[in-house]
């Protein structure tokens, strides 16, 4: 069972508002299925509906477990670009929606499919 920090879910929250209009996007980093903390990757490119990981430019790090990014428009579904990385980057994938509060986001494995997500 996966679970997050409400301050990381929060921070995510904040981030893809100051983001706004580009998507945000970052990585996760958790130890024991508790995510608790984001890291962002060097040369990330955000745009109003993409953001493009540069992964060659991160440190080896086997605390990241997936990846978060936001969707503007508000639809927390998986694009076919989204199920793409999500099958290179871990097994939990998160993806928050335009107006960005504590209710409007869906997570995801790495195949695509449904993810409960506790927050604690």
């Amino acid at each position: 069972m996966w679970s997050i920090r409400e301050r990381t879910l929060k921070m995510i929250m904040e981030a893809s508002r100051d983001a706004l209009p580009n998507e945000f996007g970052a990585l996760l980093r958790a130890e024991h299925q508790i995510i608790y903390e984001i890291a962002l990757v060097p040369g990330s490119i955000n745009g109003p509906v993409h953001v493009i990981f540069r992964t060659y430019t991160m440190p080896l790090d086997f605390s990241y477990v997936g990846s978060v990014h936001s969707h503007p428009s508000g639809n927390t579904h998986p694009s076919d670009a989204d199920l793409h990385m999500f099958s290179n980057t871990g097994p939990v994938h998160i993806i928050v929606g335009y107006p960005y509060n504590m209710n409007n986001f869906s997570a995801y494995t790495r195949n695509g499919d449904p993810l409960k997500l506790n927050i604690i």
